[in-house]
């Protein structure tokens, strides 16, 4: 059982030894990750009816089978890509089409993921049955990007709402994906910890020497919501800032950088620019893919200010996160303390964390 009291006044971390163990990696898959909401990609995957795109669902780490299905009446549907006969691969690669038919043995569905006929089935008793259709998986969309469950803890418009309703002032259904400014990375270490590392800005003086002096540190600031939470960038004078409306809480404020931070993967760096959406998926104990994915709004607003040189920062946190790997694996190293004004995402993270782990634990 993992321990993190609610006060971050006497609260202590998690204790070092997690990012090392099994215990946090293959735990992780179903108390944490199944129950979250995951990028499944952006728009452009299905705009046409009878587009078939098949995917994994976190995949090389849950590998679970799904597909998105546009029916004929434009419908898109997120299912089970798994047959219900004898549990074959339907769809393995992006096509077109006006049913799913099994390669193994016929059976056949419509985009809906209802079993429409199977070939030799004729004396079966009591068949077909809610069974023999494809399982639903929930859809939702935000900013441009399609995302599924498969078995929420949290609702996805208790987090959601949240951040449209902030971003008033941004048109988020035209953000526009840029696969040239898109980019994965990979980092030697835990995943928790390059999640750790996001969600303060505490580092940010030691080490990101360009993005401190854009960033009005002073005016640093997080936000704690359920599930996720906001770290406002505040930025210093003559740097690019949003363009803000009268009424908006943020309205008067030098705002360079709204980061968000969806448990326990997402995270959401809306610029000037436009939106620097980054995916934490975790290959193995020691080993994390961080996928760096662009959407422009403002091309004009590119290269500039606290979004400007993301490449850069990327690669200082993956130095330092790299070396807290190797720390925090030392005999002499336990659990820390946090910072009251500039880790509360930190331990918020940290609180999440144990909570989910604890599930299901006497």
């Amino acid at each position: 059982m993992y321990k993190i009291s609610k006060r971050i006044e006497d609260a202590e971390t998690l204790p070092g030894n997690i990012y090392h163990s099994n215990e946090l990696y293959e735990g992780a898959k179903e108390k944490i990750f199944a129950k979250s909401w995951q990028v499944i990609g952006n728009k452009d995957l299905s705009r046409l009816n009878g587009d078939l795109y098949p995917f994994y669902y976190m995949e090389n780490y849950i590998d679970e089978p799904l597909l998105l299905a546009r029916n004929q009446e434009g419908k898109l549907n997120c299912m089970s890509n798994v047959c219900t006969h004898r549990g074959n691969i339907l769809i393995e690669h992006p096509c077109q089409g006006s049913e799913i038919t099994c390669c193994y043995h016929g059976r056949r569905f419509d985009l809906n993921g209802c079993f429409k006929s199977m070939p030799e089935f004729q004396n079966v008793e009591n068949f077909p049955t809610e069974r023999d259709h494809l399982t639903h998986l929930p859809l939702k969309d935000f900013a441009s990007n399609y995302f599924t469950s498969l078995d929420p803890a949290f609702d996805f418009e208790e987090v959601y709402d949240n951040m449209r309703e902030r971003l008033s002032f941004m048109n988020l259904d035209e953000l526009i994906f840029d696969e040239s400014r898109s980019q994965d990375y990979l980092v030697k270490a835990n995943w928790a910890l390059y999640v750790e590392n996001y969600l303060e800005g505490f580092h940010i003086p030691f080490v990101h020497p360009s993005l401190a002096k854009a960033i009005d540190f002073k005016n640093y600031s997080s936000e704690i919501y359920p599930y996720h939470n906001l770290q406002l960038g505040i930025v210093k004078s003559g740097e690019p800032v949003f363009d803000i409306p009268e009424g908006h809480p943020d309205y008067g404020l030098n705002v360079g950088a709204y980061y968000y931070w969806v448990f326990p993967n997402l995270m959401f760096n809306f610029y000037p620019w436009g939106l620097s959406l980054n995916i934490i998926k975790p290959l193995d104990q020691k080993m994390t893919k961080v996928s760096f994915q662009s959407f422009v709004a403002n091309p004009q607003m590119l290269g500039k200010g606290a979004g400007g040189d993301l490449d850069t920062v990327e690669k200082e946190d993956e130095a330092i996160v790299e070396k807290v790997m190797k720390g925090v694996g030392s005999r002499f190293y336990d659990k820390g303390r946090y910072s009251v004004r500039l880790e509360k995402g930190v331990h918020h993270f940290h609180s999440l964390i144990a909570d989910f782990l604890n599930k299901g634990e006497s």
